[in-house]
């Protein structure tokens, strides 16, 4: 890799094949499996001697077959990189989505944002696929403009653009992206103008006006890694101060018990819904509390998550039969609402890891991975009580694959190794075509849909090549990815 690299960026070492074994490594090997040296005299007839040699040697092939290969798998994952990457680049490039099945494109609006390109960019130098990734930043720097007359969604281009913008700046140093980043951020800051400093939902890029006045907590709170990012580079503060002023708003309106609702109205500042849950709409606030409270050593941070999943485990955690799960609760009184968990859902033993409480991680992880097996690949929603599907379809997501990496990360357990392979088998048997990858439309029928969002590539294959990866690929005491899986990497 170029010099000009960040830190987290590092070289893969190959492991040496292991030496062949002495006679006293296999003695000692013996006696890891059970058997007492006594027993390796000259008194032990030759036919046993070879018959306890079998066994050792059967053992060995066995626990060795049952070895994940990361490097091989590392690869592979690489491989369905390319494959879909090449796939964008033949049928849709230039386009913010390719459409697999058709072999066309789709764009979220009247015009394209490249939302593929900018929302890939780190992945490829992540994956030491420098050469394509410089010739996609050379024309992501040529070529992206938000002079546009459009409305975009607020939430979906900060995640997106703004973060895979920041991510890709730190990572090459080219001043055009933190360039755009900045023009993108001063256009959006008009988001933040309500009465009540929460941001609208929609934004027009060109002339600032505003739209959708109820929204919900993840549109609010999940804004403060990039535009605090974006703050730190450019020193200009005023797009910290006005992110970490809405996540305030918001989490200043959560009920007594310290909970959240679904939906919310920016001008007046009222509960719309008060379901509370740690699914879409929702999820990615909670995230932020602790990654922000991490990447900018935050205190309110640091004391909002840790007020936060504490009413989380007290309401939301439900243990069943079928395992601990998070369901739906009245953020007034916490009584159970519902009994849903989801493909979304899926992030929460990842920030559980990543907060340091890794019963609870490995337990919930354990539930999404039996959601994953049961239908041979995780549903959007499933009633827990019942193992039944509420919400069919599978559009790619990416959060089961995230909580594995941390969780590998932290516990260097190879059962999450295993997962990621399952992850990766499935998602090549029931999602592979030969224009990329597809959406599935349901996961019990397998049938497929003409889509592959951008965040498969941001995120999905990310996260599964970097669980292969050496440790050290991302340094975590360094480095918090934000909600699209774009690395940001700490400020002092």
């Amino acid at each position: 890799m170029k010099k000009n690299r960040s830190s987290f960026l590092v070289l893969f070492h190959h492991p040496s094949n292991q030496k062949e074994r002495t006679p006293g490594e296999w003695t000692a090997g013996l006696w890891t499996a059970g058997l007492r040296p006594a027993l390796w005299t000259a008194d032990v007839p030759s036919a046993l001697k070879l018959l306890l040699i079998l066994l050792l040697f059967l053992n060995l092939q066995c626990s060795s077959q049952n070895e994940v290969d990361k490097e091989k798998l590392q690869q592979e994952v690489r491989n369905e990189f390319l494959h879909s990457w090449n796939s964008y680049k033949n049928y849709a490039w230039g386009h913010d989505e390719l459409k697999p099945l058709s072999k066309s494109y789709r764009d979220w609006h009247s015009v394209s944002l490249y939302m593929t390109p900018v929302d890939a960019l780190d992945t490829m130098y992540l994956m030491g696929l420098t050469e394509e990734a410089d010739k996609t930043r050379e024309f992501i720097a040529a070529n992206l403009s938000f002079d546009h007359d459009i409305y975009v969604k607020n939430f979906e281009i900060v995640i997106r653009i703004l973060g895979g913008l920041l991510s890709s700046y730190q990572m090459t140093g080219d001043k055009r992206l933190l360039v755009k980043a900045e023009d993108l951020g001063l256009r959006l800051l008009h988001v933040f103008d309500s009465p009540t400093g929460l941001p609208y939902m929609y934004i027009n890029l060109k002339t600032g006006a505003v739209r959708g006045a109820e929204t919900n907590p993840a549109e609010i709170g999940t804004l403060l890694i990039e535009f605090g990012t974006l703050s730190k580079l450019t020193g200009n503060p005023r797009f910290y101060q006005k992110a970490k002023n809405a996540l305030l708003e918001l989490y200043n309106r959560r009920s007594t018990i310290g909970l959240v609702g679904s939906t919310i109205n920016v001008e007046t500042g009222q509960w719309l819904n008060k379901n509370s849950h740690i699914s879409g709409g929702i999820d990615s606030y909670y995230e932020y509390l602790l990654k922000c409270g991490l990447l900018f050593d935050d205190k309110d941070c640091h004391t909002m998550w840790k007020e936060s999943v504490a009413a989380l485990n007290k309401y939301l955690a439900d243990q069943r039969p079928t395992g601990l799960w998070y369901g739906t609760v009245d953020m007034e009184t916490g009584k159970r609402i519902a009994t849903k968990f989801g493909a979304l859902d899926a992030f929460f033993p990842g920030m559980l890891a990543l907060s340091g409480d890794f019963t609870r991680a490995k337990a919930l992880q354990d539930s999404s991975y039996t959601m994953w097996t049961k239908f041979g690949i995780e549903p959007e929603e499933i009633d827990y009580s019942t193992m039944k599907i509420t919400y069919d379809g599978y559009p790619l997501r990416p959060e089961i694959m995230e909580s594995a990496y941390y969780l590998y990360y932290f516990k260097n357990d190879p059962v999450y190794l295993k997962m990621g392979k399952t992850f990766l088998k499935s998602l090549k048997k029931y999602c592979r075509t030969r224009a990329g990858y597809a959406a599935l439309s349901s996961v019990q029928t397998k049938e497929k849909k003409d889509s592959m969002e951008s965040f498969f590539l941001a995120e999905t294959l990310k996260y599964l090549y970097l669980l292969f990866s050496p440790r050290e690929t991302v340094d975590l005491s360094k480095v918090v990815f934000n909600t699209e899986a774009h690395p940001i990497r700490k400020i002092k």
